[in-house]
């Protein structure tokens, strides 16, 4: 390296790349910079250079200036191979500058800490790295003994998990051919090792996630659904929240999807075929990524599905991986996999592939029932996927065909078709009849949710009410 290579790199003054340091004297400053550029995009450290006038100014480098320089270099954990160079400064009367890059990323996202604290690079300053992001970057450098779903369930025995959501699991793997026909008959213990949910004899994060009769103690375990009255979040047509197990949560948000979202049929050959306006394997592909991938460190944090007039939005807490963004996550990609243990599971029992291939599947689906492909928007520490619905509308914005009816819209309908005097309450206890065909047998539809559900027919223009409210009689205005 030659002084005029220097010049060439302080010619931009100090930037994200670049601290300089006008002599030694400032060494303990100078690691704390270094130790930043490890855990960033690298630097430039340079001793014998006046930061604010960029003067070139040198400094007498001596043996001893050369062993104290190899001492604080072994204060950055863990070590690290930097070489060192000294460039002499023209007419400087020996006096030499000293100069060293420090590689970024080398160990990934495992951070480097000097002295046990550990330091980033923010533009030109150098800060002490937040712990929030200290302690991610540890898991995501050693997942399997620092990430959330390796960790013991504190509080938590093999009892308390549920053993036929257990063994249900392992037929599925057994009928997929990721697990041996043999776990059939092997004891709860037993499938938990094989599953590697257990530590230490104990049942992991990762177990209760999958697997808990009970998740009060997990409140992150959470999913929120909610149908709204347009395209924004002003009117609430359902709003509901279920807590539970990984598999307690997909069951409740397909069947919130098979609530609301419309069913359309046609006839192949002599059978006939009925898609839900977003395919519904589209919508579990999304359900299970987002209760896969996403981040359950902090309990205050939760999956939520939300269904609009125009779309329906999945967001999970968390980011994408390094190095995938809202564009190249919809390009073949690899697995990087937030959650080791849970991903694993869910692989060996058939709900997820380990290809980075799910994104590609939900296109496949939306494109072969002409819709919009799926989208993804990052936000402030979430993951949002969002599905577009194919809608037709009048001129005054309202939504008319009848495809964009929900299924218990059109079975009002049904129902008014048979019997126009029908009252909210006696539509509601007739619902819950049909309704419970598909779904749980505690799953009611109460008399408020069929009265929004008529106010929306209404300004749908599909229903209307003729005569007063005990004598009158409900009118169908739109086929």
């Amino acid at each position: 390296m030659t002084i005029e290579d220097i010049k060439r790199i302080i010619s931009d003054d100090e930037t994200k790349h670049l601290e300089l340091k006008k002599t030694t004297g400032e060494l303990k400053d100078g690691m704390h910079s270094a130790c930043a550029f490890l855990n960033t995009e690298g630097g430039w450290l340079i001793f014998g250079i006046a930061p604010t006038s960029l003067k070139i100014v040198g400094q007498d480098v001596t043996e001893s200036t050369r062993r104290e320089l190899a001492q604080v270099l072994v204060g950055i954990e863990p070590a690290v191979d930097v070489s060192v160079e000294y460039v002499d400064v023209p007419d400087g009367k020996g006096k030499q500058l000293i100069a060293m890059y420090f590689d970024g990323w080398v160990r990934g996202m495992a951070p480097y800490t000097y002295h046990g604290r550990p330091y980033i690079r923010v533009e030109s300053t150098t800060k002490v790295m937040p712990r929030e992001m200290f302690e991610e970057r540890l898991r995501e450098s050693k997942p399997g003994k620092f990430a959330w779903d390796a960790q013991i369930a504190e509080g938590v025995a093999i009892d308390d998990l549920d053993e036929e959501r257990i063994r249900n699991a392992v037929r599925l793997g057994i009928a997929g051919g990721r697990v041996n026909a043999s776990a059939e008959g092997d004891t709860v213990e037993s499938l938990l090792r094989k599953f590697n949910l257990l530590k230490d004899g104990r049942p992991t994060n990762a177990a209760v996630m999958l697997f808990a009769k009970n998740t009060d103690d997990f409140p992150q375990m959470l999913l929120r659904m909610a149908c709204f009255d347009g395209i924004d979040k002003n009117v609430f047509i359902d709003n509901k929240q279920e807590k539970g197990n990984f598999f307690d949560l997909l069951d409740a948000g397909m069947a919130f999807c098979f609530r609301h979202l419309s069913l359309s049929g046609k006839i192949i050959g002599l059978r006939r075929e009925e898609h839900l306006e977003i395919p519904a394997e589209a919508l579990r592909e999304a359900l299970i990524n987002a209760l896969c991938h996403r981040q359950y460190d902090d309990p205050r944090t939760s999956v939520s599905l939300a269904i609009y007039d125009d779309r329906i939005e999945i967001m999970n807490p968390g980011r994408f991986p390094m190095g995938l963004t809202e564009e190249s996550i919809m390009e073949p990609h690899d697995s990087y996999p937030t959650n080791l243990k849970i991903a694993q599971v869910l692989y060996q029992t058939t709900y997820s592939e380990k290809w980075g291939s799910g994104v590609k599947r939900m296109t496949d689906l939306c494109r072969e029932q002409n819709l919009p492909y799926p989208c993804y928007r990052l936000g402030n520490g979430t993951v949002c996927i969002v599905f577009k619905k194919a809608q037709i509308e009048t001129a005054d914005g309202l939504i008319k065909d009848r495809k964009e009816l929900t299924e218990r819209q059109r079975i009002i309908l049904e129902m008014v078709a048979l019997d126009s005097s029908l009252s909210a309450k006696a539509m509601s206890e007739k619902m819950s009849e049909k309704m419970s065909e598909k779904m749980s047998e505690k799953d009611t539809v109460d008399v408020r949710t069929i009265e929004r559900d008529l106010a929306r027919l209404k300004k749908m223009g599909v229903l209307t009410r003729e005569g007063g409210r005990k004598q009158g009689r409900w009118v169908i205005l739109s086929e």
